[in-house]
């Protein structure tokens, strides 16, 4: 029986960060695969060169712009495995033209990516709600053992409200690894279904609600024009003193202006994995403040959910040559909301 044949063109060090040697060497026995044997990412000009007679390609970081030029050539292209997150960034102009009418099918691992973004999240909120960091510090930088200006008890994740804003894969993720913590959660997402709410045992509620009502506020909103700032002034200025706000979406989705305004007071404490612009300028006042933890965009780094990413590619070619459902396909009707 002929093997599926597969262009794959990440590089190797792509290869090795979310591949395990065994799973790869899975994906080299059951299909006919053509690799990048190199570190340097192809260009469109030579994917649109080599695309001819391929069953399937595999995409990832790195991945050039997918132009008309690729799918004019693409005869038998029947699946595109994304071995990274968002699909979005090389797949411009081409989903109403080629891949809904050829009813191409395109995976995306980026729950896996979701998974470390959520272990990150709650790192952070238990974190910045116990102010670890302020103690670690003063016995860092001080002779002392424990500071005054530094309490040692307060509302911590334990029992708290928590409010989610996008019930994303990240946003899902976090919400299931919330439950040990005898939390309320609070969602706001006008694309929640009710139904789904309540599979998630979680109550909907509105934007402005969820920021006056909760301890901790973690952002999951995808970075699309109409999330643009969608967390400012108002927002931050209900947030009750003291309450912890968790940025690991993208940096887009809140006013930083606004957020220096308000984190200055230092009523509130804020930890952000991503900002706009990234890296933040060496003169932004956001490096500055102490109730502020700023982290370098590594929330969706780790181990699992890189080897995570490359299982469940291989998955989605098996599943897919098998034809049984491919769970990670993206779903087209939805694609002007995804990140």
């Amino acid at each position: 029986m002929r093997k599926p044949k597969i262009l794959y063109i990440p590089t190797v060090s792509h290869t090795e960060r979310v591949f395990k040697k065994e799973v790869f060497e899975r994906m080299l026995d059951l299909f006919d695969v053509k690799i990048n044997g190199t570190n340097t990412n192809y260009t469109t000009e030579w994917v649109a060169k080599e695309i001819a007679g391929f069953d399937a390609l595999v995409t990832g970081w790195g991945t050039p712009d997918l132009t008309e030029e690729i799918f004019e050539n693409a005869d038998k292209l029947r699946i595109i495995a994304h071995s990274a997150g968002s699909v979005k960034g090389f797949l411009k102009g081409v989903v109403e033209k080629y891949l809904i009418p050829r009813d191409i099918c395109v995976f995306s691992a980026n729950d896996a990516i979701a998974i470390n973004v959520a272990e990150s999240t709650i790192g952070l909120m238990i974190m910045v709600s116990h102010r670890f960091l302020d103690h670690a510090l003063v016995i860092r930088n001080t002779n002392a053992w424990h500071s005054p200006d530094v309490p040692s008890n307060g509302k911590y994740l334990m029992g708290s409200t928590v409010g989610i804003v996008s019930a994303s894969k990240v946003g899902r993720h976090v919400i299931e690894l919330l439950k040990p913590f005898k939390v309320e959660i609070l969602v706001y997402d006008p694309f929640l279904s009710d139904w789904d709410a309540g599979r998630l045992d979680v109550c909907k509620v509105g934007l402005d609600e969820l920021f006056a009502r909760c301890d901790v506020v973690s952002l999951h909103a995808p970075s699309i024009p109409q999330t643009y700032h969608i967390i400012g002034e108002k927002q931050l200025k209900a947030l009750r003193d003291g309450a912890v706000l968790i940025n690991t979406s993208r940096g887009s989705v809140l006013d930083h202006d606004a957020l220096f305004a308000e984190a200055k007071t230092g009523r509130i404490f804020v930890a952000l994995d991503v900002t706009d612009p990234e890296p933040l300028p060496p003169d932004n006042p956001l490096r500055k403040l102490t109730n502020v933890i700023l982290t370098p965009h590594v929330s969706g780094a780790g181990f699992y959910g890189y080897y995570t990413i490359g299982s469940s590619t291989l998955q989605a070619l098996e599943d897919f040559f098998a034809k049984k459902p491919v769970v990670g396909a993206v779903d087209f009707s939805k694609y002007e909301i995804l990140a």
